[in-house]
């Protein structure tokens, strides 16, 4: 049920609310680490700017719970969050928050 939400809401802007709630929760709740940072980076890649999905947020929270991304969703993670800087409207400003819980829980930077 959740890819069918992140797929629908990647197809059509009008589902992005559900889809955020379907990442948010599969981030906290989903034990299968490399399904999570899979979609997140899949939406991650693929979101139009402005997209309320909060995959940069989610990383963190990935990240915080199994204390390890793959380098595949690491570097998303940097670069949602360079957008959320450079332009909030383009990304939702949780990506640096996103970053921060990366870079902490990962020891990284």
């Amino acid at each position: 049920m959740v890819v069918e939400t992140l797929e629908r809401a990647l197809g059509d802007r009008a589902h992005e609310a559900e889809a955020a709630d379907a990442l948010v929760g599969t981030a906290l709740n989903d034990d299968d680490r490399p399904f999570v940072e899979h979609w997140c980076v899949q939406v991650g890649t693929r979101a139009v700017p402005g997209s309320p999905l909060l995959t940069g947020l989610c990383l963190g929270h990935t990240a915080g719970r199994f204390g390890h991304l793959g380098d595949e969703a690491v570097s998303p993670a940097r670069s949602l969050a360079a957008r959320a800087d450079a332009d909030p409207s383009d990304m939702d400003g949780r990506a640096l928050e996103g970053l921060d819980d990366v870079r902490s829980f990962l020891g990284l930077w």
